[in-house]
């Protein structure tokens, strides 16, 4: 199970290079979901917008994070945003997932896809 991750920027038209994503794996206990996400690895978008670090990091089932620091991305370019962060949450179900998450960015908005690659 892997999964990438891009970063676009819908202001300019282009990939949001140098996006900082946190990668998270939530905290279960004997089953149960908790609250807590623990940081299971961080990078930074390339020139196309992707992180590419994570397709070949092997990933166990579970809920994952994926936080998008859109506040300091925005800041380099001189705009404030409303949304510091970005977060989407996906579950990884099987052994053949490997998932791919696009976040299209603004400063007062944001979309994304998710989808599952063979």
């Amino acid at each position: 199970m892997s999964i990438s991750a891009q970063a676009v920027d819908v202001v300019y038209g282009r990939p949001a290079a140098g996006v900082q994503v946190r990668l998270q794996r939530k905290i279960s206990d004997l089953g149960h979901e908790l609250d807590d996400w623990v940081t299971v690895d961080h990078a930074e978008t390339d020139h196309e917008g992707y992180v590419r670090a994570w397709t070949e990091k092997r990933l166990g089932r579970g809920p994952y994070q994926l936080v998008f620091d859109s506040n300091a991305y925005f800041a380099t370019l001189g705009l404030s945003t409303a949304y510091k962060e970005v977060s989407v949450v996906v579950r990884l179900t099987g052994e053949s997932d490997s998932c791919q998450v696009q976040v299209r960015l603004a400063p007062y908005s944001y979309s994304m896809y998710f989808g599952f690659r063979d």
